[in-house]
């Protein structure tokens, strides 16, 4: 675990924005990331390999606006890619798809003065937390939850909820494969399928 602190004039922190599909998550982050950018700060933005939807290089968000991104296999290549003495600002979407190492790598550009963005869906298609997201957001110093609507309801949405047959924990897909479902609109729907 890298606990040690070296920049004393630097601070760093964590901040988490999470929320269902469609909820604006990776629109949220491309937002704060472009201000960073525009304050001309030095930023670094990754994303995991297998998330190919829209652009192999860059995050896309539901809406179309883009950031080029490093697509990077584990959580020890941001590490590996960042240099922070020239890194101010370090941008990760999709973060439900990395390995725990994240959480260890997260802190380690913080305690040395990093801002580090992270969004990513907090739970499974199933209603879970969904991989290292809670770990995430326990030592994050700042969350933003973000909802989408329930398609049946109007309401906040909870969840997204899958639509196809698939039983794999991840699979990547859109309103092809997912929709948003509020808690109680969700319940009725897993009910059925149990």
């Amino acid at each position: 675990m890298f606990l040690e602190v070296k920049h004393e004039n630097k601070r760093g922190w964590i901040e988490v924005i999470c929320g269902s599909m469609f909820s604006g998550k990776t629109e949220e982050l491309i937002r704060r990331l472009k201000r960073a950018e525009f304050a001309k700060q030095r930023i670094k933005i990754f994303k995991p390999q297998i998330d190919t939807r829209y652009d192999a290089l860059k995050i896309v968000s539901h809406e179309g606006r883009e950031i080029i991104s490093m697509p990077v296999q584990n959580s020890q290549s941001i590490l590996l890619s960042v240099d922070i003495d020239n890194t101010d600002v370090v941008g990760i979407d999709e973060a439900q798809f990395f390995d725990s190492g994240l959480v260890d790598v997260a802190t380690y550009l913080a305690n040395h003065g990093v801002r580090v963005i992270i969004a990513g869906l907090d739970m499974d298609y199933k209603g879970r937390p969904f991989g290292i997201m809670p770990q995430l957001l326990a030592i994050a110093e700042y969350v933003t939850k973000v909802h989408a609507i329930c398609v049946e309801c109007g309401q906040l949405a909870y969840v997204s909820h899958r639509i196809t047959n698939s039983e794999q924990l991840i699979l990547l897909g859109e309103t092809n494969a997912y929709e948003p479902l509020c808690r109680s609109c969700f319940n009725k729907h897993f009910n059925k399928e149990q």
